[in-house]
């Protein structure tokens, strides 16, 4: 049998067992797929000390800080610094990101000509997957998060207004703000400021509609969760560990 998983730091909630499992029943597939909570990366290697493995999937907060225990990137990880999927290949571990293609799958119906500039709320892997869809597609794109950081475009949650939600019309939690169990969490901004014009997209699938979502569409904005996204993303992975090589 075929072994699969997801490592992260708290994965109660995660979506990926129960999606993988569904989908294995269904296309009667010899694997299973569980769920292995680290406490630090660095407990990675002693994970993976016995060969059982046929792939792995990453989440928060392990996307960036797993690199350096990878032998190889594929390109676009490469280029973006961010691994969600660990294929082993010829003894070798290879990162993949497939968070780039579910993004890019789930907001293909939603994108208008009113998006040209978008605001994203965190600096971590799934953010960086986020920004990557979005310059591709020539969108503007600006980073939020508490603290100060070294990316470009970057403000702290204490420089949005009103002025910058204006002229921003796609606005990204890419943070666990509003995530099972703390639904009374969402990002900090004058959510008044909001149009029809808006499109609102949480990456959190847990709960369906975050208190992000609902603000949002309490002010006229559309409003999307991270569902779509992770199972485009899931399925992606499943082709990245199961094609020849």
């Amino acid at each position: 049998m075929k072994q699969y998983g997801l490592i992260g730091k708290h994965l109660s909630h995660s979506f990926s067992p129960s999606f993988f499992a569904d989908f294995f029943q269904k296309q009667g597939i010899d694997a299973h797929y569980a769920s292995y909570e680290l406490q630090e990366i660095s407990d990675f290697p002693q994970l993976i000390k016995d060969p059982i493995f046929d792939g792995l999937n990453v989440t928060i907060p392990y996307k960036t800080v797993i690199i350096p225990f990878l032998d190889e990137l594929d390109p676009l990880a490469e280029e973006i610094q961010a691994v969600n999927v660990v294929s082993f290949e010829n003894g070798k571990k290879k990162g993949y990101n497939t968070d780039v293609f579910g993004f890019q799958q789930s907001i293909k119906p939603f994108l208008t000509f009113h998006h040209e500039r978008a605001l994203i709320f965190g600096t971590g892997g799934a953010s960086k997957a986020v920004a990557y869809v979005f310059k591709s597609l020539g969108i503007d794109v600006i980073f939020v998060s508490q603290t100060e950081s070294n990316l470009g475009n970057h403000f702290t949650y204490a420089d949005v207004n009103e002025h910058m939600i204006a002229a921003c019309k796609v606005i990204v939690n890419c943070t666990p703000l509003g995530m099972s169990p703390n639904v009374d969490a969402a990002p900090e901004m004058p959510y008044e400021a909001l149009s029809e014009e808006h499109l609102l997209i949480d990456l959190i699938y847990n709960p369906e509609e975050t208190l992000f979502m609902k603000q949002g569409r309490a002010n006229g904005a559309t409003s999307m969760n991270g569902l779509s996204m992770l199972q485009h993303q899931a399925l992606k992975s499943w082709e990245i560990w199961n094609t020849p090589r």
